[in-house]
């Protein structure tokens, strides 16, 4: 007996687009309160991973970033402008996140792509200066900590904040 060429049930869709009577896939629905307090306590994280990027810099390493010599382990002024930076900087990427997902298809990549890219050139940022390279390392590893803490944290808080309604 010859097997048939015709299949039953529903024509795929070409590219992978799944049957033909399927419908498009629901678009997301945004929980921005829980999006929000996401990025709220992110912030706080990004401060406090400034901070703690800058003590081991300048503690463990002895490297100074951020301030004199004489200044100390936890540095000076600079050190709480960098955390306060930091958090000014993750409700930003909070409120662009927002903006992704309202507005465009798989917003997660979209974000993802423009975090590593502006993490980056922050941490390609301090070789651009005269000052020792022992600083400029230890400026971009403070930089790199901060951003791959805020990409990863406020990623985790936007596949939180959204739910796929039928």
């Amino acid at each position: 007996m010859q097997p048939s060429n015709q299949t039953s049930g529903p024509r795929p869709m070409p590219y992978g687009g799944g049957p033909a009577t399927d419908a498009p896939p629901p678009a997301p629905r945004l929980d921005a309160v829980r999006l929000w307090a996401g990025g709220v306590m992110t912030a706080g994280v990004a401060g406090f991973t400034a901070v703690a990027a800058v003590r081991l810099v300048r503690g463990t390493l002895a490297i100074p970033v951020f301030a004199s010599e004489g200044a100390g382990t936890m540095g000076d002024a600079s050190t709480g402008l960098l955390a306060a930076g930091a958090s000014l900087a993750t409700l930003a990427a909070t409120a662009l996140l927002h903006l992704l997902i309202l507005g465009t298809p798989r917003a997660g990549r979209f974000f993802g792509w423009i975090i590593a890219l502006v993490t980056v050139a922050m941490t390609l940022l301090p070789f651009r200066t005269t000052a020792p390279m022992d600083s400029k390392v230890g400026t971009a590893v403070v930089y790199l900590a901060t951003g791959v803490a805020i990409g990863s944290l406020l990623s985790a808080v936007a596949r939180g904040a959204t739910r796929r309604t039928a």
